[in-house]
């Protein structure tokens, strides 16, 4: 299914943002976004009504009424196509079509809007029918163009452009460089000019060390797939500059790395701060873990708490709101510290999150909040 594989494009917890696409789905096969598809859509998403509908009624590309089944002419309003006509444009639709915006004729088939920049300024006035472009219109022109699609036959009509310019190029063909096989002459021998000069300066090398370039290429472990090793020019250029004296006084008198984190030795400087360590695991203050249940709660939905905060959160034993909505003070700060927040739970207010969602989930948090999680 379409909208299932849609929504499985998106991370864990982040399958609402496939909201828009379908929206726009829908669309197109309803012609215009109706009360059932917002509704429909927001249950697949485990969305609020309102939350879908605050989604379409944002963004302008979503009709939230019914449009012509035959052509629904979006008029470009902005400043160049404004300046070049497109009032006209407009005052075509209104006599053909209705005199206001996002109405239908009597037959139902056509309707018409004004819009933003729909991005061919060099080719205004222009409008968009569905999902093609007509530019460099008249009155006239746009008014056979609609006749068109009120008879059915709206593939037939040609897009882009309707007159007699190769897409953005300049009314009336080039006016420079109009010859180039002048140019192009020039290009040749100017490159076999090069060449020889080239050929003429570059040294004799051994025969022995002649090898073709393709060697280097199949022989380079760091251009396999899956590559052993990738050396980047980076790297290249820092390998051949001399490492710096190490402080052997100060290396004896670091202390040992904290458990499960990469060793980082920090050289002391003018104005350079210590880097703070990580509290340690057998802390009396370290929340107390749990084995991992059968099912987790979804931690991210706490603000603040990411996949790699969360996989590190069960790596000490933390799976639930309920847990972190219990801890104390001295918990916070040791969970703090390890994370290197800087104080972010506070300011975050995990707790009081993680109390809202463990007691109603989702709908209390919005309660709570008055928004949603994340």
């Amino acid at each position: 299914m379409w909208a299932e594989r849609t929504i499985g494009k998106y991370p864990p917890g982040r399958q609402q943002s496939a909201v828009i696409p379908l929206l726009m789905r829908a669309q197109e096969q309803e012609g215009w976004v109706t009360r059932a598809a917002i509704e429909h859509i927001a249950d697949m998403l485990d969305m609020p009504y309102i939350r879908v509908l605050e989604v379409a009624t944002f963004y302008t590309q979503y009709q939230l009424k019914p449009v012509g089944t035959r052509a629904h002419v979006q008029v470009c309003g902005t400043t160049p196509c404004m300046l070049r006509g497109a009032e006209e444009l407009m005052d075509v639709c209104r006599s053909k079509i209705h005199h206001d915006q996002f109405h239908t004729n009597e037959a139902g088939t056509l309707s018409w809007e004004e819009v933003e920049c729909l991005g061919a300024c060099v080719n205004a006035p222009m409008v968009m029918i569905f999902k093609d472009t007509y530019e460099d219109l008249t009155p006239q022109r746009l008014a056979q163009i609609i006749d068109e699609f009120e008879a059915g036959r709206g593939a037939d009509v040609p897009t882009g452009p309707q007159i007699d310019r190769i897409f953005s190029a300049p009314i009336g063909g080039l006016t420079s460089l109009t010859d180039e096989k002048a140019i192009l002459r020039t290009v040749r021998e100017d490159g076999a000019r090069m060449r020889k000069m080239a050929a003429a300066e570059a040294p004799t090398a051994p025969s022995s060390a002649a090898k073709p370039k393709t060697d280097a290429i199949e022989t380079n472990p760091a251009i396999k797939s899956p590559s052993p090793a990738k050396v980047s020019p980076q790297a290249e250029r820092a390998a051949s500059v001399p490492a710096p004296k190490v402080n052997e006084t100060a290396a004896d008198r670091a202390e040992p790395a904290v458990e499960g984190t990469a060793k980082r030795r920090v050289h002391s400087g003018k104005g350079a701060a210590a880097q703070a360590e990580r509290p340690s695991l057998e802390s009396k203050d370290r929340p107390a873990g749990i084995e991992r249940p059968a099912q987790p709660d979804d931690l991210q939905l706490i603000s603040g708490v990411g996949p790699k905060n969360e996989a590190i959160l069960h790596s000490l034993g933390i799976y639930t709101f309920a847990q972190i909505a219990a801890w104390t003070k001295a918990e916070r700060e040791w969970v703090d510290g390890y994370l290197r927040f800087g104080g972010r739970i506070e300011r975050e207010d995990w707790v009081r999150q993680a109390e809202a969602l463990a007691k109603g989930g989702v709908a209390e948090y919005i309660r709570v909040f008055g928004k949603e999680p994340r």
